[in-house]
């Protein structure tokens, strides 16, 4: 079989920015001002780092080994959330970040987050260079987002989603850094965030976001999941 020299090429490029960024793992462990796995849940990943391919399992959601944060942060709403990345962002990808809002008469520390109850409040833009694909996230220690003035008050999961996208151009290749921190919104709005998407659901594996090759050729990325509710 034949290849052209412009797939070559590209194979060859994924493969050697592969080889040099596949070590790299990371988790976000905690918010700004709070101990690792205290606020944020402590994920499967907490000592390997290593980050989740199968968007059907329902570790998608927060991948959590099922232990529940021991605390619940409180920000106004319009305020910002910081996590921590540890080490760093190692990956080139889209940061997102979701919340679902806990039922009331439900405790947070015992909610898992199921259920179609997820809306989607950030989601990184690419940057096109060169028929490449780069984000801003790559290498920060600290990802930041705004909770929506107009969401109503009330216990959240807080989910942030890292898509690690340097072996995407086959499907299962890309790889997802996740988080879960119980939050608490105060001072909030009488908005209705939505769409409303439930994890897993919102994702397969052949979306457009998730399978793509990064390095070679595009022009446009739109990262998957529903459309932002800015509120």
């Amino acid at each position: 079989m034949k290849v052209s020299a412009a797939l070559a090429l590209s194979l060859a490029a994924e493969a050697v920015n592969a080889a040099a960024l596949a070590p790299r793992h990371y988790t976000f462990p905690a918010l700004s001002g709070t101990s690792d796995w205290s606020s944020v849940r402590q994920t499967v990943n907490f000592q390997s780092n290593a980050g989740l391919a199968d968007v059907s399992s329902s570790q998608i959601r927060c991948y959590t080994t099922g232990t529940r944060g021991v605390q619940t942060t409180s920000v106004a709403a319009g305020g910002s959330v910081t996590f921590k990345a540890a080490p760093n962002i190692f990956h080139p990808g889209p940061l997102q970040f979701y919340m679902a809002k806990a039922p009331e008469g439900t405790a947070i520390s015992s909610w898992d987050g199921s259920g179609q109850v997820w809306f989607k409040i950030y989601a990184e833009q690419a940057q096109t260079s060169g028929g490449q694909l780069s984000w801003a996230s790559l290498n920060k220690g600290t990802a930041s987002v705004t909770i929506p003035k107009n969401v109503p008050s009330g216990d959240y999961l807080l989910r942030i989603e890292h898509i690690a996208l340097h072996q995407a151009s086959q499907a299962g290749g890309a790889q997802f850094y996740i988080s879960c921190a119980q939050i608490k919104v105060t001072g909030g709005g009488s908005g209705t965030p939505g769409p409303l998407v439930s994890f897993p659901g919102a994702y397969s594996a052949s979306d457009p976001g998730i399978k793509v090759n990064i390095y070679s050729g595009a022009r446009s990325y739109t990262p998957p999941g529903p459309k932002v509710w800015t509120g």
